[in-house]
């Protein structure tokens, strides 16, 4: 019995959309990390003037700090996160356009102590000049993701 030519050519779209799925799920976390425990910031920091800390359900700590202050923007930032409470097995900072899309701005964090991560980042140039941005820590802590968000407003200068 011969084999439907159609057949085969639908096959071959079945298994190409069930590829295409299976690859877009398994690289999902990539461009939008999904996380366990979310930890809440301290409300009324500003990173522009001091590290912020965000308390982590069920105990724990993360502090952020990045440097020079005022954050410029299209400038070397120095970045570093403090985990108390927790074991930290890595650490990102995922840096955003609270009110426009940048595009992705990760960075991976390499560990200095314990506890203690660092790294360099930059801010993208905005062509309006002033924007708000969303600064989220992902941790991973064993088998849970726990991110910390920190808002703050760059400006041109």
């Amino acid at each position: 019995m011969p084999i439907n030519k159609s057949f085969v050519v639908d096959a071959a779209i079945v298994a190409a959309l069930l590829a295409v799925g299976a690859a877009g799920y398994h690289f999902s976390p990539l461009l939008l990390p999904k996380s366990d425990l979310a930890a809440t910031p301290e409300p009324g920091c500003d990173l522009q003037r001091q590290a912020c800390g965000a308390a982590i359900p069920g105990g724990g700590r993360i502090e952020l700090s990045i440097t020079p202050r005022p954050i410029p923007n299209l400038k070397p930032l120095g970045v570093e996160v403090r985990v108390t409470g927790r074991d930290a097995g890595s650490v990102m900072l995922d840096l955003a356009g609270a009110t426009m899309n940048m595009g992705v701005n990760r960075t991976s964090l390499a560990q200095t102590a314990p506890g203690r991560f660092a790294g360099a980042t930059s801010l993208p140039v905005c062509i309006t000049g002033a924007m708000a941005w969303r600064a989220t820590v992902i941790l991973e802590s064993g088998r849970e993701r726990i991110s910390a968000p920190f808002h703050f407003d760059s400006s041109p200068h």
